[in-house]
């Protein structure tokens, strides 16, 4: 079987942790594509929570090998501790495998990025502070250290040696931090090839390998379409492509392997960092949002800005990934809200838009042009089927599918694997249009 690429299609946060935990069930491989440990997972399993930064989701199925692809810039030390945590709490990671490929975060990279961000004073970006942007540049510049280089303890110092100077002049004449001694770097870096050796390996040969003999193959990304390096809210973006095509470079796959685009969404949207949100709400709403979604970052724990659902950005997000079908996650939030409203456009300069703004600029002076959905009561974690849900709820996932134009083939109501509807399943019509109308009658 060919390969399946889940993608978030907002800011991040998705809930592409618990999709891609779901999928695992019918996969052999599990791999991470790109970004850092600035990601974070959230899985529950019953009483336990687990929050993966860099570990790919399915390292929670003894059946699955979870791989850290060539795309992603791994700081081993996080890597180490995440490992350590799992097989604390009785997770066999001996199955792990990182990219030989992938590029190091080095601590020189997360000084640099910290000092960065406080340059900006007032105009940050909003990043983590864990070096990502850094690491990713370094890369660019061809300067940067692999994951092999850590096994290789003469030419490490010899690329340490070339690229330390550099930093320290920067750290030191810039922004007026210590240097970094490359004697203590290069011990500190061995001993990262030392622990993690059985790990790193040629990830592509093994994902081509397993592709040919039919295994199917989860490729996961972090962060979301919006904070796309290319097709995001530049400045206000990631250091790299979490849309679905990164995942045939981030991984090693060519895009003829891959069949099946899953896109995952909350019934509202939120974002962290920086950068502009028109649908963002800063009232009882937001705090309900917040609050009731338990909007923290994972691996930050900071704050996430809430808002309503954006189907602008959503058909977007949509064409650039070739989305195949939805994932919608958290719509048991929204219960006990009065009304639910939904972006369908925007006016920007006075006149009516329905389509993702080119420039930032323009995406700052968007105005939300919004339709209202009637509300409901009900708690729907309990609920496993569509006809179970209230009408308005319906009502509204119906509405966010005609926008997406793709079938939304899963609703969570809740964070754990079993609150799930498959909702395509027996009774439900296969053609959308028959069933949204079937909704829409009812309502009336």
């Amino acid at each position: 079987m060919p390969a399946t690429v889940v993608v978030g299609l907002q800011w991040g946060d998705e809930g592409k942790g618990k999709a891609t935990d779901l999928l695992a069930e019918s996969v052999s491989w599990v791999v991470r594509y790109q970004g850092g440990d600035n990601a974070g997972h959230t899985i529950v399993l019953g009483d336990e929570v687990f929050k993966l930064h860099l570990v790919p989701s399915g390292v929670l199925h003894p059946h699955i090998t979870p791989i850290i692809g060539n795309g992603v810039v791994v700081n081993p030390r996080t890597l180490i501790d995440e490992m350590a945590m799992l097989s604390a709490r009785g997770i066999d990671v001996a199955r792990v495998r990182v990219s030989a490929a992938a590029h190091v975060i080095m601590p020189y990279h997360v000084a640099l990025d910290g000092a960065m961000e406080s340059r900006l004073a007032g105009d940050e970006l909003g990043t983590t502070h864990r070096g990502i942007g850094p690491a990713y540049a370094d890369r660019a510049w061809r300067i940067g250290l692999r994951m092999s280089d850590l096994l290789d303890a003469s030419g490490l110092r010899m690329r340490l040696e070339r690229v330390v100077p550099e930093k320290n002049a920067v750290l030191a004449g810039t922004y007026g931090l210590q240097p970094f001694d490359v004697g203590e770097l290069h011990e500190l870096a061995v001993e990262w090839g030392r622990r993690l050796a059985r790990h790193i390996c040629d990830t592509t040969r093994l994902l081509q390998e397993a592709l040919a003999e039919g295994q199917h193959v989860l490729l996961e990304g972090a962060q979301g379409t919006l904070l796309d390096l290319d097709h995001g809210t530049y400045p206000y973006v990631t250091s790299s492509n979490p849309v679905a095509g990164g995942a045939c470079t981030g991984a090693g796959v060519g895009p003829l392997q891959i069949d099946q685009v899953i896109g995952v969404m909350k019934a509202y949207s939120t974002r962290v960092g920086a950068g502009p949100y028109p649908t963002e709400l800063d009232d009882e709403t937001g705090r309900h949002l917040l609050e009731r979604g338990r909007e923290f970052g994972t691996t930050t724990g900071r704050r996430r800005r809430c808002g309503w659902f954006d189907t602008v950005s959503l058909r977007y997000a949509v064409a650039v990934n070739s989305v195949s079908s939805i994932m919608l996650n958290k719509l048991d939030i929204l219960s006990r809200l009065p009304e639910i409203r939904l972006c369908v456009g925007y006016l920007v300069d006075g006149s009516r838009s329905d389509t993702w703004p080119l420039s930032v600029d323009a995406l700052a002076r968007a105005e939300p042009v919004y339709e209202t959905f009637p509300g409901w009561e009900a708690e729907l974690s309990g609920m496993r089927s569509m006809e179970e849900l209230p009408v308005e709820a319906r009502a509204y996932v119906d509405a966010l599918e005609e926008a997406a134009g793709v079938p939304i083939a899963l609703v969570s109501v809740g964070p754990e694997r079993t609150q799930t509807i498959v909702r395509a399943g027996p009774g439900e019509p296969a053609d959308r249009t028959a069933r949204m109308q079937r909704t829409r009658a009812n309502a009336a």
